[in-house]
């Protein structure tokens, strides 16, 4: 399976390092606009309430990059046909199926968790150039439970960002794999404000929809031996 995963690579030309950047750069900028913007509002008197910032951003993002990696490595082999070039190795369908799902999986992920690390960790120590404007202290207790939830909603996001699969592959369509990311980023993280209520927020949601994701990933494999592929 690692060799599939990394001849995957190699063949797709995983270029995303330098979007994945750019995007952690801009959220970074605009988490500091926001923050310095935001002072004589309250909006962010926390680090809790920054680091939920961040990773609402980072989120959103690296969900609509998976979208768009299910696009250059699972729909537009369907659309333009090259999928049965492929089919034609002498490996299962399944495998090959797996890998790419996989690295979308493992790309969302770990995106998530180190963008996020990342770019708190640089706004915690701006911040502390700036002790006037948050107040609260940056204990390692509060360091500790920011990493495990990272960690844990990361695993979720990565689990979500499958679903746009199912939309893709109805119609063999780019179009509708990116927009149907953008439409579930805009559900689950639409609020009023950063500290306030997200459908994301419930456990039950993230659990939820994580699962349909791995659920659209496991019959998209299932079944692939099976598929009519034209």
């Amino acid at each position: 399976m690692f060799k599939l995963i990394r001849l995957e690579l190699r063949k797709s030309k995983f270029t995303f390092l330098k979007g994945v950047l750019i995007a952690d750069l801009a959220i970074l900028t605009a988490m500091i606009l926001l923050i310095f913007t935001g002072m004589d509002d309250g909006e962010f008197d926390t680090y809790g309430e920054i680091f939920q910032g961040v990773f609402i951003f980072v989120k959103a993002t690296y969900i609509v990059f998976a979208s768009v990696l299910l696009s250059k490595l699972v729909i537009d082999e369907y659309k333009n046909n090259t999928i049965t070039v492929l089919f034609t190795y002498p490996v299962p369908r399944k495998m090959l199926m797996a890998a790419k799902l996989i690295i979308v999986f493992l790309f969302t992920f770990f995106g998530i968790l180190l963008s996020d690390v990342a770019i708190s960790s640089l706004l915690a120590g701006s911040l502390y150039v700036f002790p006037n404007v948050i107040q609260e202290t940056l204990t390692r207790e509060l360091i500790t439970t920011h990493l495990l939830s990272a960690g844990t909603d990361a695993l979720y996001a990565a689990g979500i960002g499958l679903i746009p699969l199912y939309f893709g592959m109805r119609r063999k369509s780019v179009t509708a794999t990116i927009v149907s990311a953008v439409l579930i980023v805009s559900l689950i993280s639409s609020g009023n404000s950063f500290g306030g209520f997200r459908m994301g927020d419930l456990f039950g949601i993230s659990i939820t929809l994580a699962l349909a994701g791995a659920a659209i990933a496991y019959l998209s494999i299932r079944k692939i031996e099976h598929q009519d592929i034209s």
